[in-house]
């Protein structure tokens, strides 16, 4: 477990925390209600990149020093902040005070667009932002500049891949609503963008279900159909067989504790990573056929009470997202690729977006 506490006069700020993978939706914008707490009440997560001022155009950066900082195509802005930034739950948060001048935001809470807004409230320095206005997850973001660790965590051992499927909950694609899950969203567009990279421009095949719903559709789309030999794509991971045949590619979990990616059984060309709470839902998924108190229910025949969770809509992966990662992968750089990147770019609410 780890506290976090002021730099400057050491008083302590956190609850004591355990530190997890930064989760795939933690920038993520969506819709315009109140979203959830990002993350789990006694974690914390860290961000390797860059955020905040001061920020620098594309042009001004130049290609060279994009690259230099991980990014390969055009971005609406660099940021030359400093990395590090610690994530908690509100609610892990203590020792601190609203900065009253600094609390703008779009209409329901703060949207830390005049940067900190969260002071020490024993010396006045200012050492996080909240953010929990429409559209974002809410977070409390400590500055890494001004935040020191306490009490060290211990360091991370390998990920258990074993018991993944006993130890974290799958998330649901459909919210009551009948709307697709944002963290759906999130994550596929994710994926999406490890997926084209590494089909290297032919179309992919995947198969039926829920895999299909998420990933065919857009897949069709954004690959030209002419290009050959086709290529499969396939879910593995812990505990579930082999896929029959061998698939060119796997999506795998990502471990939500340590961040490792699960590495597939030889014969598998290329991984893809996927949130873990995602992945879970797609190796769980089948249709609970129940049993009535008499007789049987006919084969194919589903229950109608509850009704099972049906989208009111097609799936459509998060184009911000999306564009974050593809930039981020050195093989955008490949004029086929930068080609859907400009596309995406240029109107990201375009099918399939």
């Amino acid at each position: 477990m780890a506290v976090f506490a002021c730099a400057r006069c050491g008083a302590e700020l956190t609850a004591p925390v355990s530190r997890v993978a930064l989760p795939v939706h933690a920038h993520q914008r969506h819709g315009h209600e109140l979203l959830p707490a990002l993350m789990e009440p006694g974690t914390y997560a860290v961000d390797s990149e860059p955020f905040g001022p001061p920020w620098r155009s594309w042009s001004e950066a130049g290609t060279d020093e994009a690259a230099a900082r991980g990014v390969f195509a055009p971005v609406p802005a660099l940021s030359f902040g400093p990395s590090g930034a610690v994530v908690v739950t509100p609610g892990d948060v203590r020792g601190t005070v609203l900065i009253l001048e600094r609390c703008d935001g779009y209409c329901l809470g703060l949207d830390g667009r005049d940067g900190p807004n969260l002071a020490c409230a024993r010396c006045g320095r200012a050492v996080a932002t909240r953010i929990d206005d429409c559209t974002f997850w809410q977070a409390v973001w400590l500055a890494p500049d001004a935040v020191q660790i306490l009490t060290a965590d211990r360091p991370a051992g390998p990920a258990n891949w074993e018991t993944l499927t006993q130890e974290y909950e799958a998330t649901p694609p459909v919210e009551p609503c009948g709307a697709w899950d944002p963290r759906w969203e999130a994550a596929a567009g994710a994926a999406l963008a490890h997926l084209l990279a590494v089909s290297r421009g032919a179309p992919v095949d995947v198969p039926d279900g829920l895999l299909a719903d998420t990933f065919r559709r857009v897949l069709d789309l954004l690959l030209p159909p002419g290009r050959a030999p086709r290529k499969s794509a396939a879910l593995a991971g812990p505990g579930l067989p082999t896929p029959d045949p061998v698939p060119d590619i796997a999506l795998v979990p990502r471990h939500p504790r340590t961040g490792e990616v699960w590495q597939p059984p030889p014969g598998i060309a290329h991984s893809v990573p996927l949130a873990a709470d995602v992945w879970l839902q797609l190796a769980r998924h089948e249709v609970q056929l129940p049993v009535p108190m008499t007789g049987g229910l006919p084969d194919g025949v589903l229950r109608d009470d509850p009704l099972p969770l049906r989208p009111h809509s097609l799936f459509r992966p998060d184009p911000h997202i999306f564009l974050h990662t593809l930039a981020r992968l050195p093989a955008v750089r490949e004029p086929w690729l930068r080609d859907i990147h400009e596309r995406v770019s240029e109107n990201p609410y375009r099918r399939p977006f």
